[in-house]
């Protein structure tokens, strides 16, 4: 497993990984899922604290396996699973401190939004559960239609009134599975922002995805699962860091291709360049100075950008990169 180490002084207050000497308050030891002789997860060991930490992977790699055991939905095959210090499976009292939004659609279509919330807080036995069900689903944003059923939402209106359901008991630890999924970029932006201020009030949220953007603007520490396996763990920029320093492909298009590449096969970071129709398929051992160089060559040329793409900036690449060392 690779492991990126974050220094003291560059933590901030959303992060979710523990320092040496901080909480625990999720801890997963040498766990493995099996049904049959499919593995789900393999020997997966992390612990994290208060803050956001994202679960990055692809469909697939174990993601919501793993989520499922911290929310004490599966058992592990093999392994210990903690949360808050204590062992997870069949333990009510624990699961009234934790929130889970599940990857999977869990709302009943005949409910309205705040019925649907309110049904949690009586559940969760709270003293009063059409007051706590009012600010959460405030705090989602979703009070102007709180009162319409369920089953007429959008997917994203969907995923956000299942984040008020776990919010509305306010408990220490969330757990989300995809819950960016269907929503639409105002929505997405939303939740993000919930998400990060949810961390930044000591809570410990866990949040997957498939998708490398999101998982950048959500935490600033990731779990990265390759296989069920734990490939890299630690801080998202200094990950990132390392994989620019390895040679990188990007497609540059433009309205002059050929005069286009022909200029910047000088950079001396270029390894290799060839031209694709209108497009410019360049590798280099220094994305950063290249996205520096092409609209600077562009706009001394007199030449019209279309599009700048990484083609490996992808969930792929962390991938290939991070189980590569």
């Amino acid at each position: 497993m690779v492991e990126v180490e974050q220094q003291a002084e560059e933590q901030r207050p959303v992060a979710g990984f523990v320092p040496p000497d901080g909480p625990r308050t999720i801890e997963v030891t040498e766990v493995s899922k099996w049904y049959g002789d499919v593995v789900a997860v393999s020997n997966v060991s992390f612990a994290i604290g208060p803050g956001v930490t994202g679960l990055l992977g692809p469909n697939g790699a174990g993601k919501s396996t793993i989520l499922k055991m911290l929310a004490g939905l599966l058992t592990p095959s093999m392994g210990t699973v903690r949360v808050l210090g204590e062992p997870v499976r069949a333990n009510p009292g624990l699961y009234r401190r934790v929130g889970l939004v599940p990857e999977q659609e869990v709302v009943y279509p005949f409910l309205t939004g705040r019925e649907f919330v309110r049904l949690n807080a009586i559940l969760q036995r709270l003293p009063d559960p059409e007051a706590a069900a009012a600010a959460a689903i405030a705090r989602v944003e979703m009070t102007a239609a709180a009162d319409r059923p369920v089953g007429g939402y959008s997917k994203g209106m969907r995923q956000r009134i299942k984040v008020a359901a776990a919010l509305v008991h306010e408990p220490e630890v969330l757990i989300l599975d995809e819950p960016l999924t269907g929503t639409d970029p105002l929505q997405r932006l939303q939740l993000i922002k919930l998400i990060r201020s949810l961390g930044a009030e000591g809570r410990t949220v866990i949040v997957s995805s498939h998708i490398l953007h999101e998982v950048e603007r959500l935490a600033d520490q990731i779990l990265v699962l390759v296989n069920g396996k734990l490939a890299a763990a630690g801080d998202y920029r200094a990950i990132r860091d390392k994989i620019d320093e390895h040679a990188r492909r990007v497609r540059v298009r433009a309205d002059d291709a050929r005069t286009l590449a022909a200029a910047l096969i000088r950079l001396p970071a270029l390894e290799s360049v060839r031209v694709d129709g209108d497009a410019v398929l360049i590798e280099t051992g220094d994305v950063r100075d290249l996205y520096r160089a092409v609209p600077k060559v562009a706009r001394e040329l007199g030449i019209r950008l279309y599009e700048v793409t990484a083609l490996d900036d992808s969930l792929a690449s962390v991938f290939a990169y991070v189980t590569a060392r």
